[in-house]
């Protein structure tokens, strides 16, 4: 019997086996069809995912004047099946874009930022977790 390790060269002759040498091996991850295509950060966000879940927060702003003019609203996946959680959260993220607002801060990336900050917080403090926060802000 021989105890290998990935890379390991075992010969195999006339019914014994040997270890002979050593070559460099990596894994290689299948993805549906994708063979070797799946990177670590892919990795990275499936646990994110497998672990925290995932919400997204979307909310409409004025693209003059960056004020909320719709919104925030929220949807989860993994997280939790009863939407009601996160009602606490809503007027936190208004008011953070409030101030931006008073601050002149327009920027959807910004706001995005703000809103991403704001949520993930509020999960934090609240839940002890970290899921994946996807902030979503239109512009009209």
């Amino acid at each position: 019997m021989v105890l290998c390790e990935d890379g390991d060269v075992v010969d195999l002759v006339d019914g014994q086996a040997r270890l002979v040498g050593h070559v460099k091996s990596r894994y290689v991850y299948v993805d549906g069809l994708a063979v070797g295509d799946v990177g670590e950060s892919l990795l990275t966000e499936r646990r994110i995912l497998g672990d925290g879940g995932f919400i997204a927060a979307t909310v409409v702003v004025d693209s003059v004047t960056g004020k909320v003019v719709g919104g925030p609203t929220v949807s989860a996946k993994g997280f939790s099946d009863d939407p009601a959680v996160f009602e606490a959260m809503l007027p936190l993220v208004t008011e953070a874009l409030d101030r931006a607002a008073q601050e002149g801060i327009t920027d959807p990336h910004q706001l995005q930022q703000i809103v991403r900050r704001t949520v993930g917080r509020w999960v934090n403090d609240t839940y002890r977790r970290r899921p994946m926060i996807f902030p979503n802000v239109v512009e009209v």
